[in-house]
């Protein structure tokens, strides 16, 4: 895979499907995106997770995706699937509900990003912005008003790729976020309201 013909404007958006499971696994790899993970962190609690580390949270994410979900865009450059963005309805993430620091503001239905993962070549390139715009548009589509990131603010000048795969604030603040709520110094709430379709 190159990045040597690489342009923003050629990127294109898809919104995962069963006959896209492919690409997926084309794109999370043997790891899974990251540490056996394959993005069932939010949904599951830590023991399950924990558990399911690997073969056992890949059959439960093809198992959601087959079963008819959209949990997410695919960023495409030339064909070939570069990067992934988690949405979906707050209350699917039943880690988020649990959560002190990023528990609900308030009783609106909300949808949240939970994901994002960019493959090396094309980190550093705007592409999470604009993943992050096309899974907007996505749940705006299926009926989003309100949309959360919950972002990790980096505190070292160089923080390692794996400790920010929620975003970070500047991702959320170009994608047309504003920061709603602070409960912890590292983990602001940003949202972004969207118009009626």
């Amino acid at each position: 895979m190159t990045t040597s013909r690489f342009a923003l404007s050629r990127l294109e958006f898809k919104p995962v499907t069963p006959s896209r499971w492919p690409n997926v696994e084309k794109l999370f790899g043997k790891r899974g995106a990251c540490g056996g993970c394959w993005c069932m962190y939010f949904r599951m609690e830590n023991k399950t997770w924990l558990a399911g580390k690997g073969r056992g949270n890949k059959r439960a994410f093809k198992k959601l995706i087959t079963s008819g979900a959209r949990p997410g865009v695919i960023a495409y450059h030339e064909g070939e699937p570069i990067g992934w963005c988690a949405i979906a309805p707050r209350r699917e993430y039943t880690r988020l509900e649990r959560s002190r620091v990023l528990k609900p503001l308030d009783d609106k239905p909300v949808w949240s990003i939970s994901c994002l993962f960019v493959l090396k070549p094309y980190r550093r390139k705007g592409v999470s912005v604009r993943l992050v715009r096309a899974a907007t548009d996505f749940a705006a589509s299926r009926g989003a008003r309100i949309i959360e990131g919950y972002p990790v603010q980096p505190t070292m000048e160089k923080t390692p790729d794996p400790f920010v795969w929620t975003g970070v604030p500047s991702t959320f603040l170009k994608a047309g976020f504003k920061e709603v709520a602070r409960r912890s110094k590292t983990r602001p709430i940003m949202r972004r309201q969207m118009r009626a379709r």
